[in-house]
């Protein structure tokens, strides 16, 4: 896997050390950056890169420093850690060319393929999956109420929100929820998010 390095930016030392030790084992090439100031500084002459970046940092978040990036229109596919209850700004990082995102606390192998799909990107014949006439195609096929499901997922509201808006049970929020999945053939919430924003519907 040494064919690109994994770019890690984390302000907390030990996820830092922790990270960078569970890949550089795993045989993925590692630096690390205790800033983001400190990665743009080494930004523009990076090839072959994939970077992993927390969403919340004192000197600039996540997102600023996805939007930095794409300022300095740098080819690097970018992954986002993000703690549970920030899915909404998670999603405000795919809007700013974030490939995925991945709630904390994750297992090693969700990173890792992660890491693996951003690094197909860096090649000119990597493909997302997530097409929009294919997207629309299977929109095409949830019920109004799945519609509005998918709508509230993507924005990042909890079950129990989506249900008290929609005057219906979590429970039931759980099943249109399952079915969207499985419909829209998602994996995760992070390819629910990337397939809303191919097909042009909100997710904020």
């Amino acid at each position: 896997m040494a064919d690109f390095t994994v770019h890690l930016v984390d302000d907390e030392e030990t996820v830092r050390k922790s990270l960078a030790f569970m890949l550089t084992m795993n045989d993925f090439s590692v630096r690390v950056h205790e800033s983001a100031t400190q990665f743009l500084k080494v930004a523009p002459q990076l090839k072959a890169a994939v970077l992993v970046t927390d969403l919340r940092m004192p000197d600039m978040s996540g997102v600023q420093l996805i939007q930095q990036v794409n300022a300095l229109k740098l080819k690097i596919p970018a992954i986002v850690m993000t703690g549970h209850g920030d899915v909404p700004m998670a999603v405000e990082a795919m809007k700013a060319g974030a490939v995925d995102f991945i709630e904390k606390p994750f297992e090693d192998e969700v990173m890792m393929g992660a890491i693996r799909a951003a690094a197909a990107q860096i090649t000119p014949d990597g493909e997302s999956g997530d097409d929009a006439d294919i997207v629309l195609e299977r929109l095409a096929s949830l019920t109004d109420r799945e519609r509005q499901v998918f709508a509230a997922v993507v924005s990042g509201l909890p079950n129990k929100s989506i249900a008290y808006d929609l005057d219906i049970s979590p429970r039931t929020v759980e099943v249109h929820r399952a079915n969207v999945m499985s419909k829209m053939q998602a994996r995760s919430l992070p390819q629910l998010v990337r397939m809303a924003l191919a097909a042009g519907i909100s997710a904020s």
